[in-house]
């Protein structure tokens, strides 16, 4: 069994929003498709760190998580800051159980095991947030992140975070977000968000302990990473 990675699908398979308009993103569901059978096997299971799909209701996601559910694997889900779908839990949970989707599970205030880790995280927020509705969300984020670990850290596996938006960007951080990863002295965080040139040039960083990755589709040419 092992744990993979990636963020930024960016289905759109029962909506207008096709993909290959931005460069690189030609084809992309299927060459993800490919990618994903040669490296995941039944057994395994990826998280996918938001941006799952561009579909603006849960009844709009149907196409898109058919394709999900049809890869081998389970697969953990955390939001995106597109996921116009995301609702309740319970919502969410039901509509999953209606439709048959047993290999996809929400991330949400919480955290599931595969071998050795503990998978956990949630959304994050803008790493410069200074309006007060920002700072709002932001510090909401926070209580989520910290949730979310709690309930990793009491599988007594190690806690592996995922977040959908990055928490730094050149030189600026985001102190709230970083410091609870210190903190907890996580060791591994992955995150998405990031696309095109600026993804290039934000590969791997570490911070106060922490092995940060950008795990974009694009950014990882449409293959899940393997966390080792």
């Amino acid at each position: 069994m092992s744990l993979f990675a990636i963020a930024d699908l960016h289905l759109s398979l029962g909506t207008d929003k096709p993909m290959d308009v931005f460069r690189g993103w030609d084809n992309h569901v299927a060459r993800l498709e490919v990618n994903w059978r040669r490296l995941v096997g039944d057994d395994d299971t990826v998280a996918i760190a938001g941006d799952i799909s561009w579909a603006m209701s849960l009844e709009q996601t149907k196409q898109d998580f058919d394709f999900l559910n049809s890869l081998p694997g389970r697969k953990l889900i955390l939001k995106g800051n597109h996921d116009f779908w995301w609702t309740t839990r319970k919502k969410m949970d039901e509509f999953f159980e209606e439709n048959g989707y047993e290999s996809l599970k929400i991330i949400h205030n919480s955290a599931e095991v595969e071998g050795n880790f503990a998978v956990c995280g949630t959304r994050g927020w803008f790493f410069d947030a200074e309006e007060d509705v920002d700072k709002k969300i932001l510090m909401r984020e926070v209580g989520r992140l910290k949730m979310s670990i709690d309930a990793a850290e009491k599988t007594g596996r190690e806690p592996v975070v995922f977040l959908h938006y990055p928490p730094f960007m050149g030189d600026s951080q985001c102190d709230e977000i970083l410091s609870v990863l210190e903190e907890k002295k996580i060791r591994r965080c992955y995150y998405g968000h990031i696309h095109g040139p600026n993804a290039r040039r934000t590969t791997e960083r570490v911070i106060d302990g922490t092995n940060f990755r950008l795990v974009s589709c694009d950014a990882v040419d449409f293959s899940p990473i393997q966390v080792k």
